[in-house]
Order: C-alpha cells, then sequence, then structure tokens
C-alpha cells in the first residue's frame, strides 16, 4: 500500500543530493562541463544508484558513468547482474578500478576503505574530483590525496577533514519544505532544488557562528569550501524555501505560500535564530541607509561584519585608517569589499579637513582648558576625526570601540558631541533577547553609583528608547529591598528615584525598588505588592541601583546562554555615536550599526 505523505531514505537521496551541491560547485572552480564529465562511481548499492541518477538528472551523460560493484565494472561482459545495476552497464574495456580511473574526471567512492591509490589518482585528468564517502575510513586518506594530487578537490563523509558530505545537510530541512505545503511525495524537482539552494549558500558569506564551531577564520568558497558545513544555521532558511517552492510548481502541494519574505522570517523564528525586534531594526535601517563611520576597522571581524552590512543594505560604511594596511587585510581575508571608502583620517591630503574640525572643537572646548594645538593633534586620532565628521554632517553615525576602552571613546564622544538632555546625563543600555521577548537593561556602562536623580534620568531615557521600538516600556527599579522594606544607600536611591518618576513623569509605567524576582514574576508580583503601578503587566525594562549589578547580570545572562545581548546602546549624547564591547563579535557589531543607522534616521 503507497502512502500519501512522503517517503525518504536519507543515506539514498540524502547523500545524492549533497553530493550533487557538492559536484556543481567543484565543476564551478575547475572550469568543467558537468555534461563533458567522465564519472567512475565505486559501489553499486541504492546509495550510488541514487547519486549517480541525480547526477544524470543534473546533466551528466549516462554513457559518462562506469559504476563499479566488489566484482569489477558493471559493463556487457557481466552475467547475473540484478535490474539496478543492469541500469548501469557500459560497452567499455575497463574491468577494474584501475582501468576505469584513467582519465577520470570524477571519483565517486560508496564502497570500502582504502581501495583507491594515490597510483591510480595520477592517471585522472586536471582538478580531480574525488568524493570519498567510505565510513568511518573513505577509500583514500586525505593525507594520501592531497600529497597525490595538488590539483584535486576532495571530500569525505568525515567532519575532521574539509568539504563533509553529510545527510544532516539535507534531510531536516527537505522535509520541513515538503511539509510546510503538505507535499504528496519528494518529486526529483524538489531533490534538485535542494541542490542549486545548498550550491548557492556555500557562496555567500558565512556567519561568524560557524567560523567560531569549526575553529576557522574566514570560510569562503574555494576548493577546501564547496559545500555547507551542517552547524551553519542558514540551511533551514535556504533549502526548505527552494524544496516548498519546488514542491508547488511541479503540482505535488497541497498548499502554497504566498509570502516568501514572511516564510523565512518564520523559519528563523522557529530556530530562534533572530529576535523580531533585531529584524525589525535591521529591516527599518535598510529603508533608508546611512553614512556610518568605523574608526576601528582594521581587524578581520570588524572587516566582515562591515561586509556583512554592506551586503545586506543595512549602512554605507566609511572606514578611517591606513589604507594600504586595510586593502591588504581586505586582500588577505577574501573580503569582498572592493571599491569601500577609506580615509587617512593622517594623510596630507586630509590636512584642510583636519584644520576645519580643530577649529570647530576649538571653538566650543576654548572655555573648558582645550587649545588650538591640542584640538588639532585630536584630529589625527580616528575616533575624534570620525566623531567630527557626525558632528559637522559630512557622516550621519559613529561606531567604534572595537579595540579599544569604553572610557577612552566615551570621553571625546561628549567632548565633541555633547549631550541632548538638559541634565548632561548619560547611559548605556543594553538589550537581552530571550524567549519571553526583549529585556532592556540599564545603566551598564557608564554611572559608577547613580544618584537618586541620575537613576530618574536614565529611566527617562531608557523609557523613550524602548517607546521608539514600539515598545510599551514597563519598568522596574531593582535593588536589595522591597517597597522600603530594607534601608540601605542603594535601595533608598532606587526609592527615592521612583517617587521623582511618579511625580514628574506619571506617564511612565515604573515602580520600585523591588527585587529582582518580583521585578520577572508578575504572578508572584501581584500576590505579594497588589499596589504596585505595574500591575499585571509584564516587566521589560531593568534600571540597576549602579553600575555594577547591571554590568554583572547583562554578563551573566550573556555567558550562560539565556539570552543573546546587543550594546551597549549609548543614551544621552547629542549625535548617533555608539561604542561597541572591546572585542565584539561580528554578529553584535552588525546589529550595532543597525541600532546606530536607526537612532541617525529617527534624529534626522
Amino acid at each position: 500500500e503507497e502512502l500519501d505523505i512522503p517517503v525518504f531514505h536519507d543515506d539514498q537521496h540524502g547523500t545524492a543530493i549533497i553530493s550533487s551541491a557538492g559536484l556543481l560547485n567543484a565543476l564551478e572552480l575547475v572550469d568543467k562541463k558537468i555534461d563533458e564529465l567522465k564519472v567512475v562511481v565505486n559501489g553499486a548499492g541504492a546509495s550510488a544508484s541514487s547519486c549517480a541518477r541525480l547526477y544524470i538528472s543534473l546533466g551528466v551523460l549516462p554513457e559518462n558513468i562506469l559504476m563499479l560493484d566488489s566484482k569489477g565494472v558493471l559493463n556487457t561482459r557481466r552475467e547475473g547482474l540484478n535490474k539496478y545495476k543492469k541500469e548501469f552497464v557500459q560497452e567499455t574495456d575497463a574491468d577494474t578500478l584501475e582501468d576505469a580511473m584513467k582519465d577520470a574526471d570524477v571519483f565517486l567512492g560508496l564502497s570500502v576503505a582504502d581501495v583507491l591509490s594515490p597510483k591510480m589518482l595520477k592517471t585522472m585528468k586536471r582538478d580531480p574530483i574525488v568524493f570519498a564517502m567510505a565510513n568511518p575510513n573513505p577509500e583514500i586518506s586525505y593525507e594520501k590525496a592531497i600529497a597525490a594530487r595538488e590539483d584535486i578537490i576532495f571530500a569525505t563523509g568525515r567532519s575532521d577533514y574539509p568539504n563533509q558530505i553529510n545527510n544532516v545537510l539535507g534531510f531536516p530541512f527537505i522535509f520541513r519544505g515538503a511539509l510546510d505545503v503538505r507535499a504528496t511525495s519528494i518529486n526529483e524537482e524538489m531533490k534538485i532544488a535542494a541542490v542549486n539552494a545548498l550550491a548557492a549558500m556555500t557562496k555567500t558569506d558565512v556567519p561568524e557562528v560557524v567560523n567560531k564551531a569549526y575553529r576557522v577564520e574566514n570560510l569562503h568558497f574555494g576548493r577546501d569550501y564547496i559545500i555547507p558545513k551542517p552547524l551553519d544555521p542558514r540551511l533551514i532558511y535556504h533549502v526548505a524555501p527552494a524544496v516548498a517552492k519546488a514542491a508547488m510548481e511541479s503540482g505535488v502541494a497541497k498548499t502554497s505560500i504566498e509570502d516568501w519574505d514572511l516564510y523565512k522570517e518564520s523559519l528563523k523564528e522557529r530556530m530562534g535564530l533572530e529576535s523580531r525586534l533585531i529584524h525589525e531594526v535591521r529591516l527599518k535601517a535598510q529603508q533608508n541607509p546611512k553614512r556610518l563611520v568605523f574608526s576601528e576597522a582594521a581587524s578581520f571581524k570588524m572587516l566582515k561584519a562591515i561586509q556583512t552590512i554592506i551586503q545586506e543594505k543595512i549602512a554605507n560604511p566609511v572606514l578611517l585608517g591606513d589604507k594600504t594596511h586595510i586593502e591588504q587585510m581586505i586582500s588577505e581575508f577574501h573580503l569582498d569589499l572592493n571599491g569601500i571608502e577609506i580615509i587617512d583620517q593622517t594623510a596630507p591630503t586630509m590636512k584642510s579637513t583636519r584644520e576645519k574640525y580643530a577649529q570647530k572643537l576649538y571653538k566650543s572646548r576654548q572655555r573648558k582648558g582645550m587649545t588650538y594645538e591640542d584640538a588639532l593633534k585630536q584630529m589625527r586620532l580616528a575616533n575624534q576625526f570620525g566623531m567630527m565628521m557626525v558632528t559637522e554632517g559630512d557622516a550621519d553615525a559613529f561606531l567604534s570601540g572595537f579595540s579599544s576602552k569604553y572610557a577612552d571613546v566615551i570621553k571625546p564622544a561628549i567632548q565633541i558631541a555633547g549631550t541632548n538632555n538638559p541634565q548632561n546625563h548619560i547611559a548605556g543600555m543594553y538589550i537581552v533577547h530571550t524567549k519571553k521577548g526583549p529585556y532592556f537593561f540599564a545603566d551598564t556602562t557608564v554611572n559608577v553609583q547613580p544618584s537618586a536623580r541620575t537613576l530618574v534620568d536614565t529611566t527617562v531615557m531608557v523609557a523613550a528608547q524602548v517607546s521608539h521600538f514600539n515598545i510599551e516600556p514597563v519598568i522596574a527599579l531593582v535593588a536589595y529591598s522591597n517597597f522600603g522594606a530594607i534601608k540601605g544607600a542603594s535601595a533608598n536611591r532606587s526609592r527615592e528615584a521612583v517617587e521623582v518618576l511618579h511625580r514628574e513623569h506619571p506617564e511612565l509605567i515604573v515602580d520600585g525598588e523591588m527585587q529582582m524576582n518580583y521585578a520577572l514574576n508578575t504572578e508572584l508580583r501581584m500576590q505579594k505588592f497588589p499596589f504596585s503601578k505595574l500591575g499585571n503587566k509584564r516587566v521589560n525594562t531593568i534600571v540597576f541601583p549602579n553600575l555594577s549589578s547591571g554590568n554583572i547580570a547583562y554578563k551573566m545572562m550573556q555567558e550562560i546562554g539565556e539570552g543573546e545581548v546587543t550594546g551597549p546602546i549609548l543614551l544621552g549624547v547629542g549625535k548617533p555615536i555608539h561604542i561597541l564591547q572591546m572585542e565584539s563579535e561580528v554578529r553584535e557589531i552588525v546589529d550595532m550599526a543597525a541600532f546606530a543607522v536607526v537612532d541617525a534616521q529617527f534624529r534626522g
């Protein structure tokens, strides 16, 4: 009895799909045409037959495939072959693997270990493609294959060598696409769609999370990377939509998907790959990309992030620093940053700009101890020059801090851009992305022991920022005490701040002081403190009594894996100037770039 749901033998069709994607990419690298290939398939089981059939669907000519079983080449002299082997019988003089390998372009091994010798490899044509997938040991070891042919493209089923052909790259995502359109079968069109999706994805920018997982610096399309890595989180939203679309177009889908962008975002959400807030911020940045200055671009992570920012159309980057050095790094890491704008602020050609900026800075700081010579000297520094670009309208936003201490960047930021509030207060906010939604933590970077007034100003600034994200801020000022139960300096300051907030800003949903468990547990809070202004609302914004507690809290959340963090988002500075954590990851840099662009958009 035949089922009306998809049935898929992963060991057969999965291997065929993944190896086919690798084959297409390998052919592109060696500039060979698929219909001119001579292919040797060692092994004549179900997996080998499935691979050969899919290769034929992709364009390999059937007469150019020589298949072998344990007794040799499937040729017209062989007797007693079953119907599956008869499908691949050829009129040929070749009897052995050694015979078959002469002038072959491709070797596909689905047999046993150590049957392929270096001598056989040397008889293959230029740039041989060898997929040695016997388990646990391949038909020839990686070391022997590389030693025999420097021009080889080599893949195995093992994770300790480049180009692992692993079925996990296909099966979960192929079925996700099939199930989401209620496909009645998985047909050839769907398999080919998966092949093309995997092949295309390999040629896109690899996320930093994948580089870190495999302890490499910059995976990129090439002879050692012809197929995605199994831990790449993008697989689900590249492969599943391609399969679903092919099912619809080939008539085996019972339902259809209308909005493909929305479908892809739903896949990301299912996997927890991206918070909705970050997604919305990136989309907003893409609607009106701004000119964003990067003052510390001379590192791999920064350049990798900048490449992503350009590819995703988040911003129009301007890099500051030694142009020759930065261009050398771009070339060394094979990054696609040709033509990017690089300004060397120390170059003789920038002398007039340095003088103009120095004059402006001197004028604003001359009664605060700064001489013109001091200002001119500062304009040779990338951070100060970049900030002046923003204040003078030559750029829209600024991002730094990757290799500088936070305090070393924030001081010139205040001197050059000033603040945007009467109290001249600034604060730092982190966003912690959790399964329950985003939480906003402040102050996490600036004020060591804030006064009650500073806590008030911080709360107002954070509330305004959260509102910009179209989220209603529900704010708790936390401490070790609940509503005056315990007296103490930090608890008293938080309690005083709440009193001022209730009086001066009655529109805010804010209360405290309270312990963290009551802030985060709505039911517990309502049972114990039903009078709280927070009511039954879920708290999403936490204002800490001092820098130590705020800094510890967000770093703990980050490190124990309870939520990814974005920040610090600098609040209160007069211009869109933002500062990264030192040694931020690529994802964090990209996210902060998006926030800087949106900040510039909001300020107009």
